[in-house]
């Protein structure tokens, strides 16, 4: 049985193509090699294997293209222990449970000042409260002006574009022009942040760039460069999450009424029912590793420098480790989802996404009695990498 990947399936109704696809490869191909580029991973137990054993599955890309190798050193998504543990030890003060919760009621405020900015029964969620909400967040925790959001908004979407062009073009991490296209895609905002690392460093303030720029870790400091790529990865994945997040849930939930009306009946739900949403339709569709040595993987022996693709959203449905995966159920428990990674590469900012999911979910349902996904418009989906709407017309009407 051959099969061919799918680069752009139709994500229409629920992208039923790529969920039947990736069954078929869970049963028939679990571990299975794009003709001669990555090997895709696709059950439960060999993804979770991939995500957690990081002595033979590798963050670092430059093991595959000498040419990122300036770019991914301090990036703390393309680093191995040692560097890794101790560049997540000093940024995982900022993402405590105790600063992250201190955050909720600005994050409510927030979410209640973009709703009242509603002033149509009809309008786009995406540009009412999911893509200015996490970024506003993000922002004032970063310490940037959010009044830039426009220009935020430009360069997520220049990055977004960039993905979707190397998966049609079939330019892929191995290529000679991905460290160009990457570098283009990304400079104008680390210049940005490299403008406000400079001013922290004579100018300190109370927020993420501040601490960054002043902390220490075994008598060492961040460079500017590290400071700026992780301020940079906080931004882009933070944002982008939690927009994904928020719009797959109003769309799983608009999509199951019974959902929909025990979250309004009770808000205790709201919690179980994002993670229902995060292994239903996970933010990030797949990950990715290098091979540190050759291994053997679901019966495939895989030789060192190889890509590895994980795909998070097929361990998710993986009927061999969950429950009638195909069933939304907002009361599911356990719910051993991997839609955040697993292992020392967990996503560190998991507890903020959630917290931002939970706030803006509260907020919307208590504003809006009447609030349904308006499926006459069409709406347009990520297609490789990530999975969630690019825009959500809805229709809603307030108390």
């Amino acid at each position: 049985m051959t099969e061919v990947m799918i680069d752009a399936v139709p994500l229409a109704d629920g992208g039923s193509e790529l969920f039947d696809w990736m069954a078929r490869m869970r049963d028939h191909h679990p571990v299975w090699r794009e003709g001669d580029g990555a090997y895709h991973v696709f059950r439960y137990a060999d993804v979770e294997r991939v995500l957690t054993d990081h002595a033979a599955f590798s963050n670092d890309i430059s093991r595959i293209n000498p040419e990122l190798a300036e770019i991914s050193q301090g990036n703390i998504n393309s680093m191995d222990p040692p560097g890794h543990t101790k560049l997540r030890r000093l940024v995982s003060k900022a993402f405590t449970p105790r600063t992250v919760g201190a955050l909720a009621p600005r994050i409510a405020s927030l979410a209640d000042e973009l709703l009242e900015e509603v002033t149509t029964e009809e309008f786009d969620l995406v540009d009412a409260l999911t893509f200015p909400l996490p970024v506003i967040v993000i922002s004032e925790l970063l310490g940037v002006p959010a009044s830039d959001r426009h220009l935020f908004r430009t360069w997520i979407n220049r990055m977004l574009n960039a993905q979707s062009m190397t998966a049609r073009e079939g330019i892929t991490s191995e290529s000679p022009e991905y460290a160009d296209l990457l570098e283009q895609v990304t400079k104008d905002m680390a210049d940005y942040l490299l403008q406000h690392c400079r001013d922290r460093r004579l100018h300190p303030r109370d927020d993420l760039i501040s601490a960054l720029c002043t902390a220490e870790v075994d008598g060492e400091r961040l460079s500017e460069d590290e400071v700026v790529k992780f301020a940079d990865i906080v931004f882009m994945a933070g944002s982008v999450t939690t927009t994904l997040l928020l719009g797959s849930s109003v769309l799983c939930l608009d999509a199951h009424p019974e959902a929909m009306a025990a979250v309004r009946r009770d808000a205790a739900l709201i919690p179980p029912a994002i993670e229902e949403v995060l292994r239903y339709r996970a933010p990030f569709t797949t990950a990715s590793r290098i091979t540190a040595a050759e291994v053997e993987l679901g019966g495939v022996t895989i030789p060192e420098n190889r890509v590895v693709t994980p795909w998070l959203m097929s361990a998710n449905h993986d009927e061999r480790r969950i429950a009638d995966p195909g069933r939304f159920d907002i009361r599911r428990d356990p719910n051993p989802h991997l839609a955040f990674s697993h292992g020392i590469h967990f996503c560190i900012g998991a507890p903020l996404a959630r917290l931002e999911a939970k706030i803006a979910l509260e907020a919307l349902l208590r504003r809006f009695p009447s609030l349904e996904v308006d499926r006459s418009v069409e709406i347009g989906y990520h297609e490789r990498g990530m999975w969630g709407p690019k825009n959500l017309p809805v229709i809603a009407r307030p108390n």
